[in-house]
């Protein structure tokens, strides 16, 4: 498996149907105001995005079904697909979804990750509305408008990158948000980019202090990437010198996918995320660079073992269950 074709898209949508309106187990967290400012249902506070565990999860299953719905027309689930968006993408329902961020205390509810989710499925639909009439992306604007700004807002009094290998991590965080800058927001995406080269230019000799226990990014390889998107030509330079010893296979913890102790915890779960994340990182990463760089061979086989240890659990437990398939399709497609 190392390729997305309709029947393993075919899958991936049954997959994630099957989740993005299963309401529980669910997990949130923001901060309450007072005693009288607690949580509802899940559905009561986000009508839209309830499903999948926690709300960001649940945006990018929206995004994976887009994102399978463009590249196979003719998938089996499409009529279940373009249904789902239908009803999900409503003026009142992005109305409700909006005012759950708009509350007091709601200024870091899933900052960045959910943020930057939020607007690669914008962008995706905007894609796939090229294809197939829908109204989704108007009818999400007034959401994604608000994520935008904030993240605008955001980003300049963030002095220093979070290097981590979870949710925010500030690399991935950017360049999710820079497939959609680059599209509909140039004055975001000339300070995404910015930002990228203020926290990232300066880095040399990276050591390959990762894995770490709950990790599914790598910080590394994560950062490699943006930098791939951020830099264009002068990328190959710059990633000579952040890991100038790959070809001898350093850090080597970079490139062994890492193992799993228990599926059923949600963050050790995290791991198998890793392994897919990584591959996706690294496969888009040897695509940027020459074909006489020395490590190329070393950075295929990591990307090859680690797609291939991610991609045998989606499944185990829904721990995984209900987003490993997301990064499976990185893995296959890129951004």
């Amino acid at each position: 498996m190392d390729r997305l074709d309709i029947d393993i898209a075919s899958q991936l949508a049954q997959l994630t149907l099957g989740h993005v309106r299963r309401e529980y187990p669910h997990s949130e967290s923001f901060r309450s105001q007072n005693v009288d400012d607690q949580p509802g249902a899940p559905g009561d506070n986000h009508p839209i995005f309830y499903g999948s565990y926690d709300w960001h999860s649940c945006v990018h299953g929206h995004w994976l079904l887009a994102r399978l719905l463009r590249r196979f027309p003719g998938l089996p689930e499409a009529g279940h697909i373009q249904a789902l968006f239908d009803q999900s993408y409503t003026a009142d329902k992005v109305a409700a979804e909006l005012a759950f961020f708009q509350r007091p205390g709601r200024a870091g509810f899933e900052r960045p990750y959910g943020w930057c989710w939020l607007l690669k499925l914008f962008a995706e639909l905007a894609q796939l509305e090229d294809q197939r009439s829908g109204g989704w992306r108007d009818q999400l604007q007034p959401l994604v408008y608000e994520i935008a700004d904030r993240l605008q807002m955001y980003l300049p009094r963030l002095l220093y990158p979070i290097r981590s290998g979870t949710h925010s991590n500030t690399a991935f965080a950017l360049l999710l948000a820079l497939d959609y800058a680059s599209q509909f927001d140039s004055s975001l995406a000339e300070l995404l980019k910015a930002q990228a080269r203020q926290y990232y230019l300066n880095d040399v000799g990276y050591q390959g202090w990762e894995p770490g226990g709950e990790d599914f990014l790598s910080p590394g390889w994560q950062e490699a990437l943006l930098m791939k998107e951020a830099l264009g030509v002068e990328f190959a330079e710059w990633f000579e010198a952040f890991l100038p010893e790959l070809a001898a296979g350093r850090p080597a913890q970079l490139l062994i996918p890492v193992e799993v102790s228990d599926r059923s915890d949600g963050r050790l779960a995290h791991l198998d995320g890793l392994n897919l994340s990584r591959a996706w990182c690294q496969r888009q990463v040897l695509s940027a660079l020459p074909a006489s760089y020395a490590a190329r061979d070393t950075i295929q086989a990591s990307a090859t073992s680690h797609l291939q240890a991610g991609a045998a659990h989606l499944q185990d437990d829904y721990m995984g269950e209900h987003w490993l398939a997301t990064f499976l399709v990185l893995a296959f497609d890129g951004l």
